[in-house]
């Protein structure tokens, strides 16, 4: 049995869909928040599960006869090492045979201050004794989606990542990655995770304005200067100082990985700069 936790999720969801060309229906658990958010996922003979992150409890009861668990890592900055911390310990208690969980790039090495409860993750992780893989999991191509788009009214991208060097895949790509550690049968304990290809903010803006037929320019901008645009935007704290500390981590080589391990484990290059730009100004 494998168990995906937030199944409802857009990564969640992925993986499961792609579980189901690899195993039947039966054998896959979505653990969610809300059931009621997967119904499409039961009508297709998925097993659901309540999981909440912060209810121990439901955890177990979740975990139970698991062989097999991939922890989706949760969206409250600052709150995940605890809550991840629950999950690990239920699938210790419950006995899993593999726990993977989607981290992010060389978290061990990474500038990036959202690096730093995926660490304390993959410590608690490592301590529990479980067999494991850590998916590290670079840049998605659709954390840029707003920007593209923005850059394709506007004629205007802003940001703080210098010429730092992007080696972004699409939600999918890293989808059929935990698709494929999962249903290995000797998974290895890390990967570095990364698309085929990378770029720099400005040579996306210049993509943009070549798909978009608008003239657009990529502007850097002081970390402060940046977080402040999107504060002003409306974009909810803590999100501006993050994403601009992510910005400024890039301009450090913290988002740049040439390894292809995520080509190499899904047997195929992963999305294009042209297809994410195209998929974004559709979108």
């Amino acid at each position: 049995m494998i168990v995906v936790t937030g199944a409802s999720g857009a990564l969640g969801q992925l993986v499961v869909q792609g579980l189901l060309e690899k195993v039947p229906a039966a054998q896959i658990v979505a653990a969610v928040r809300d059931p009621a958010k997967a119904a499409h996922l039961a009508a297709r003979g998925v097993q659901l599960r309540r999981a909440d992150y912060t209810d121990p409890a439901s955890l177990d009861s979740a975990l139970a006869g698991a062989e097999r668990v991939l922890l989706v890592s949760g969206n409250e900055v600052g709150k995940r090492s605890a809550q991840h911390r629950a999950v690990v310990d239920a699938a210790k208690r419950a006995g899993v045979k593999l726990l993977a969980y989607t981290s992010i790039l060389r978290a061990d090495t990474s500038p990036l201050r959202l690096a730093e409860e995926h660490v304390a993750t993959e410590t608690a992780i490592r301590d529990s004794g479980l067999a494991y893989s850590l998916l590290r999991n670079g840049w998605y191509f659709e954390n840029f989606n707003g920007r593209i788009a923005g850059a394709a009214q506007r004629g205007e991208m802003v940001g703080s990542a210098g010429e730092g060097r992007i080696s972004a895949a699409a939600r999918a790509d890293y989808a059929a990655a935990a698709v494929a550690v999962l249903t290995a049968e000797a998974p290895q304990q890390v990967y570095e995770l990364a698309g085929s290809t990378s770029f720099t903010l400005a040579e996306l803006t210049a993509e943009a304005a070549r798909q978009s037929g608008k003239a657009a320019v990529y502007r850097d901008l002081p970390q402060a200067d940046f977080a402040a645009v999107l504060a002003g935007v409306g974009v909810p704290a803590p999100w501006p100082e993050l994403l601009a500390d992510s910005d400024a981590g890039t301009a450090r080589g913290g988002l740049f990985d040439d390894g292809k391990a995520l080509e190499k484990l899904i047997g195929r290059p992963t999305r294009s700069v042209s297809q994410a730009v195209e998929a974004a100004l559709s979108a």
